[in-house]
């Protein structure tokens, strides 16, 4: 079943396809975008309230894991698919990072379903942001060399911790996790009205403007050729069952090994660039951005969530 969400998205891609005025203002946005991060790490807080911190440390433990993982596994793949180490590093860094908004839609998809998914999941998202950049960048200063004799440039390493830890997606994230941990689910309820019920609205129209972002990639395509949209196409399937896989060993719910494992096929556009930049200014920019908004987005929302979910349940038939 596709989820009306999803047909926001392909309404906004279809515009910037024709070449409709459609356009939401920026700062609409902007309020779209702290709204549903604040929502979704609310609703983890008030799951966090309900349990042991200890509980969660092996789930914890293994999601950093997972996405520390990932550029590590990614990274000599690009290589081999002709990608320079910088460019190789930054854009595996890219995928070993996460998506709120596939989250959020993958969540949608799961209650539309009747498939409960432990509610503290949020947890996870807020602990995979930063793994995967620090593991791209790594990857990518330990390659670099210099040029004409000179040093490698160095890392800002405390510029860049404040800007990964402490930038909007992450304080916003965890914050609500906070929030809703130290409040629980009474001390909310006056806000839930707010942040509860029009979630899947606001997720609706934050999706129309991805997708006329989306839509305005497609045609970057052509310079990065078959390989990019092979890779961007492909290897989210493949994360997606190494996910699952974390998850099944977790002892994890059927709902909760689809989130993880979306989480694993997932690919960051809002984190992961604005590090990279700042880490790895001489990477291509517009080949991650490309691969993540462009491809590996739509792909996910539209195709992978429900392949995920169904991997999710045939590992539980396969080893129950």
């Amino acid at each position: 079943m596709l989820d009306v969400v999803v047909l926001f998205f392909l309404l906004g891609l279809f515009a910037r396809l024709v070449k409709s005025d459609l356009r939401l203002p920026e700062a609409l946005y902007e309020t779209l975008s702290i709204y549903l991060l604040l929502a979704i790490g609310l609703k983890g807080g008030i799951e966090l309230s309900k349990q042991p911190m200890m509980d969660l440390l092996p789930q914890m433990l293994a999601c950093m894991a997972l996405g520390f993982a990932i550029p590590f596994a990614l990274t000599p793949l690009l290589r081999l698919l002709g990608l320079s180490r910088v460019d190789a590093a930054s854009l595996a860094a890219h995928y070993g990072s996460v998506s709120v908004v596939t989250f959020a839609v993958a969540s949608a998809y799961l209650v539309a379903q009747g498939e409960p998914a432990e509610l503290h999941a949020a947890l996870w998202v807020a602990i995979m942001e930063a793994p995967g950049i620090i593991a791209g960048i790594l990857l990518a200063r330990l390659g670099v060399s210099g040029t004409e004799g000179r040093p490698a440039p160095r890392v800002a390493w405390g510029e860049l911790a404040h800007d990964v830890f402490l930038g909007k997606s992450v304080l916003l994230l965890a914050g609500g996790l906070l929030i809703g941990a130290v409040m629980g689910e009474a001390g909310t309820a006056p806000i839930a009205p707010v942040f509860t019920v029009p979630f899947k609205g606001v997720l609706a129209l934050f999706l129309l403007e991805l997708g006329l972002v989306a839509g305005g990639r497609l045609g970057e395509l052509k310079r990065y050729g078959v390989r990019l949209i092979g890779f961007a196409l492909l290897i989210p399937p493949v994360l997606a069952l190494g996910g699952a896989l974390t998850g099944l060993a977790l002892g994890l719910s059927t709902g909760g090994i689809a989130l993880l494992a979306t989480l694993a096929a997932s690919a960051s556009y809002i984190a992961a660039p604005t590090a990279m930049r700042m880490a790895v200014p001489e990477a291509n920019a517009a080949l991650s951005i490309t691969a993540a908004l462009g491809l590996t987005f739509p792909f996910n929302i539209v195709l992978g969530v429900p392949l995920y979910l169904g991997i999710a349940r045939w590992l539980q038939q396969v080893f129950s």
